[in-house]
């Protein structure tokens, strides 16, 4: 897990201080606050890019990106009370811009290497399977993929989605359901994940999938 250099600091401050209060200290340039909102938000923004880009190492970069574009745009954020808001904003952002690099680096590279997968799969046979369905959610637009990892593997609900992205709930809505038809298709097709999906042993995204 990557960890911020000035963790130890956190030591000192109260670890129920609010988001809005992290918020505050954030704006203050008060050090306390960046190793405070390093140590409560990391874990999340790595789980999220972890999810979305099936890849530990780059989940990683994008941590620092995200935290990093947060303390220094820390001022630019009106209401303190938003603060998750504003760092899922950040990791949105640089999620899409992470896939569009990949993509263009396929285009001049061509490799026919699967990511990192980020789960512990328990033999070959799991870990292909898991392979085959990263595969599969690259085939989306990266607008549609964060959107549905997002709304089936994070669980955030409609509006927290479109206030992240800045987005209207329709289109939410829309890129859902166009996302989740087309991994339904693509599930469906593949050897070994419908039949994983009917079970019900698939993970949280290969269960929806199948079902809408």
């Amino acid at each position: 897990m990557v960890s911020y250099p000035g963790a130890v600091e956190r030591r000192r401050t109260a670890p129920s201080a609010g988001d809005a209060e992290v918020a505050r200290g954030l704006v203050a340039g008060e050090r306390w606050a960046v190793c405070e909102a390093w140590h409560r938000f990391a874990p999340i923004v790595l789980s999220n890019a972890e999810r979305f880009l099936g890849s530990r190492t780059e989940a990683e970069d994008v941590v620092q990106e995200v935290l990093f574009g947060v303390f220094q745009k820390a001022k630019t954020l009106r209401d303190p009370g938003r603060l998750r808001s504003f760092i899922f904003g950040f990791t949105a952002r640089a999620l899409r811009s992470e896939l569009r690099r990949r993509r263009v680096r396929n285009r001049i590279v061509p490799t026919e290497n699967a990511p990192d997968v980020p789960f512990r799969a328990t033999d070959f046979e799991s870990r292909d399977l898991l392979a085959k369905l990263f595969a599969l959610l690259n085939r989306l637009r990266p607008r549609d993929r964060l959107i549905f990892v997002l709304r089936r593997m994070e669980s955030m609900s409609v509006p927290e989605i479109a206030a992240t992205m800045d987005i209207s709930m329709s289109t939410v809505k829309r890129s859902v359901a166009y996302a989740s038809s087309r991994m339904a298709d693509w599930v469906e097709a593949e050897p070994g994940l419908a039949g994983l999906a009917r079970r019900g042993r698939a993970r949280p995204a290969l269960r929806v999938a199948q079902e809408s």
